[in-house]
């Protein structure tokens, strides 16, 4: 179990009124009133504001199309609670008995709307310049080296048009494992054309991962004569 504290810590935020940490912290199973369903509505609120800040200042030469969708890619269940997993908030979660019987700890939609309601709190009792310092902290540690710029090339995609229309067949990702306690794990990808490997990436998700992958293959394939026929060529290069 880890503790308030620890967690205040990791966020770089100690709050005042502490009771509403522990509302962000609670499930409507535990309780009917003073659950964190409100919270989660105001944070969800003020992350989809943070977050089209965060890629407009840090992207200015990016047109309307390509900021919604690093955006849509940033601001949705999984990357919230990938962001949950990585601040240990499961084990802070309060819960029924049956919802924990039903791993609730784990579930990404419990997890993503413990994020927002905390992101909602912390907006509610400082505001929004401490929440903008905190959510872009929370961007800049999960998307370093402009890795965030990926979100809106979207390579998995671009990758499957091209196998199809060259190869006539489908990317295939393989996980090659997993490494890390639950909320810091870090998936390592295999990314095969036509039963060649193309590449092998890492990311602190399969979807970060699997972009990676299809961004070295992407690139190898760019390399090739525009009307070849084979992935072996590719593969060598």
């Amino acid at each position: 179990m880890g503790s308030l504290k620890r967690l205040q810590q990791l966020l770089g935020y100690s709050f005042k009124d502490e009771s509403l940490l522990l509302e962000a912290l609670t499930h409507r199973s535990y309780t009917k009133s003073s659950n964190n369903e409100r919270l989660e509505f105001l944070g969800d609120a003020v992350l989809d504001l943070l977050v089209g800040e965060y890629l407009f200042d840090r992207f200015p030469n990016y047109n309307e199309g390509k900021l919604s969708k690093m955006r849509s890619s940033l601001v949705n269940e999984k990357s919230f609670a990938i962001f949950a997993r990585d601040y240990d908030i499961g084990s802070l979660l309060r819960l029924s008995s049956s919802e924990e019987q039903n791993q609730g700890r784990d579930k990404d939609s419990l997890l993503s709307n413990a994020f927002e309601a905390i992101i909602g709190a912390i907006y509610k009792e400082a505001g929004i310049d401490c929440a903008r310092k905190i959510v872009y902290h929370i961007l800049t540690k999960h998307y370093p080296n402009m890795q965030i710029q990926d979100l809106a090339l979207d390579y998995k995609t671009t990758l499957q048009e091209i196998t199809q229309e060259r190869f006539g067949v489908l990317p295939i990702y393989n996980l090659l494992s997993q490494e890390g306690p639950d909320h810091k794990k870090r998936f390592t990808m295999q990314i095969l054309i036509d039963n060649i490997e193309y590449g092998i990436a890492s990311g602190t998700s399969k979807k970060l991962a699997e972009q990676a992958c299809a961004k070295i293959a992407y690139e190898k394939l760019a390399k090739l004569p525009p009307k070849s026929n084979s992935a072996k060529q590719g593969a060598k290069l």
